[in-house]
């Protein structure tokens, strides 16, 4: 039975093992726990799923709790995938996020998953990265 929880006093390395356990660990800084941890630190909102003590899925998101929720990370090990459980971790985010649109950019592999799961992709996206100034 899996059991969901909605804290952040979570282990850092049970964290980083749920990313590396699927598609999303290559896209994040896994290697580098000073980052992962801040990124952990600094999320609004974060769900977790639960496999008895086994972490088995995490979303990650920022939120101002009215427009705007960003799901910036959704990730399951790929041992749990197609048992609802990515789609249980974004209900409790969305719920989470109150009246916010919730809001991601789709990791390669899942480009396919978000629009079975209720999504509509929007066409337009900008990024600014590390680095990249304004011109």
């Amino acid at each position: 039975m899996i059991t969901y929880r909605d804290d952040k006093q979570l282990d850092l390395d049970e964290v980083i093992a749920v990313y590396r356990a699927c598609s999303l660990g290559p896209r994040r800084p896994v290697d580098d726990r000073a980052r992962m941890g801040e990124m952990l630190a600094n999320a609004d909102i974060v769900i977790t799923a639960w496999d008895g003590p086994l972490m088995v899925g995490v979303s990650r998101s920022v939120s101002d709790f009215s427009y705007a929720t960003y799901l910036s990370d959704l990730a399951v090990r790929e041992s749990h995938q197609k048992l609802g459980i990515g789609k249980e971790l974004i209900r409790r985010t969305q719920t989470a996020g109150g009246a916010a649109t919730l809001i991601l950019l789709a990791a390669p592999a899942a480009v396919e998953y978000y629009p079975h799961v209720g999504f509509t992709q929007h066409h337009s996206c900008w990024m600014l990265r590390p680095g990249e100034q304004v011109k």
